[in-house]
């Protein structure tokens, strides 16, 4: 078992190599959480999630821009693959919500979707991808399969964001306990309320922590 010092120096390098986008020191680093003892949960919540959680502000502070966004998220999935076989029973409990992501049918924009799940898989969630243009009936489908507690629709085209309405209601009418969190750069907060969604997110990190909020509200 490490000592405190040792498993923060761990913590420390793997949040550092995220930042840096340094695949060899974020590997490094989990291997050494593994054979040191550095509990597994913590190493991936606490190390690498905080870490994408710093890019996050870097980029919407605009001194990070996409092309290093996903440089950082390949070395925060050495990471994960690394540490994820060794969470504990509890840990997978605990970490277990779940989301379905999608770009609305009729849309194949899907960069800002992908910088979402990045973001949802770095604080540990199950996250089920269903790509680009995706029938609005498959946003149903899946979350009744995965019993999901998020179904997060994003749009970048004034077209395709005029479906999220009626996927909304479909989602709800099935189970209104399911949180439909909308996104994508034509929607508002105010527009996605009037779509009868639960949240709206104007960018990735800010996604976790509205989709965390409305759990607890909702459920």
């Amino acid at each position: 078992m490490a000592s405190e010092q040792r498993a923060n120096e761990v913590l420390k390098g793997l949040c550092d190599g995220v930042v840096a986008f340094d695949e060899e020191t974020v590997g490094k680093f989990s291997k050494a959480a593994v054979e040191e003892g550095v509990d597994a949960y913590d190493a991936i919540t606490k190390g690498l999630a905080h870490g994408m959680g710093k890019v996050g502000e870097l980029y919407a502070a605009h001194e990070y821009f996409v092309p290093e966004l996903l440089l950082c998220a390949d070395a925060l999935y050495v990471g994960l693959d690394i540490l994820r076989p060794h969470l504990k029973r509890s840990d997978s409990g605990k970490s277990a919500r779940r989301i379905v992501l999608g770009v609305a049918e009729g849309d194949v924009h899907d960069i800002g979707k992908n910088l979402v799940k990045i973001m949802f898989d770095a604080a540990a969630w199950e996250v089920y991808d269903l790509g680009k243009d995706v029938p609005l009936g498959s946003f149903v489908e899946e979350q009744q399969r995965t019993n999901a507690d998020v179904v997060g629709v994003s749009a970048l085209m004034a077209t395709s964001m005029l479906a999220m309405p009626e996927v909304t209601r479909m989602i709800k009418t099935r189970n209104p306990n399911v949180v439909v969190m909308l996104g994508g750069a034509p929607l508002t907060r105010e527009i996605a309320r009037s779509y009868g969604a639960d949240g709206y997110a104007d960018n990735a990190g800010e996604a976790v922590r509205e989709a965390v909020r409305l759990v607890e509200v909702i459920k």
